[in-house]
């Protein structure tokens, strides 16, 4: 718990550096962790003395491009915009990064909602397989995975374990880390 708390708040501070001030930029968390990634962030940058930046949350589910394959369903989730995106810089937060699917359904979806001036990409964990040429602007820890292992992101408040990160192989238990 104590590390994911570390990795969020030197995101944070990345982002800070990077921009400033936060006066045009918006944190868009993929539910469902991301969006509360997202939350934490937008809290740490405020810690850090800067006014806290909007955050919200953006749904993917109808821009997934496995709709209607048969594979996974995933639930509609609501989408919480704080105000219009146009000419905004967006942060897309999201927990892993994988093949870039994702970010790239979020993606679609944003432009549904208006024209951002520029999209970044925070992750709490990057654990390589990239299918599309996608990358994060902001990375917690780079996890390098076999394509049969996932990486599983808990967190307080949507988890009962608590702040996790743990690496599992398809069809053994999960397996304690220490990446994050």
């Amino acid at each position: 718990a104590d590390e994911v708390r570390k990795v969020l708040r030197r995101i944070a501070c990345e982002i800070l550096d990077r921009h400033g001030s936060v006066e045009d930029l918006v944190l868009l968390g993929i539910p469902t962790r991301g969006a509360e990634i997202a939350r934490r962030l937008s809290e740490l940058i405020a810690e850090l003395g800067a006014a806290p930046p909007a955050s919200g949350s953006i749904d993917i589910s109808m821009h997934r491009d496995d709709l209607g394959t048969g594979r996974d369903i995933h639930a509609v989730e609501s989408t919480e915009l704080p105000g219009s995106i146009d000419g905004r810089t967006v942060v897309l937060v999201d927990d892993v990064l994988y093949t870039g699917r994702s970010v790239r359904a979020a993606m679609d979806a944003l432009y549904s909602f208006g024209r951002p001036g520029r999209i970044e990409l925070a992750v709490l964990v990057d654990r390589g397989h990239r299918e599309l040429p996608i990358s994060a602007n902001y990375t917690g820890r780079e996890i390098p995975t076999r394509p049969r292992e996932k990486i599983r992101v808990r967190l307080s408040g949507l988890d009962p374990e608590g702040d996790s990160v743990r690496l599992a192989d398809y069809g053994h238990p999960a397996q304690p880390s220490t990446a994050a």
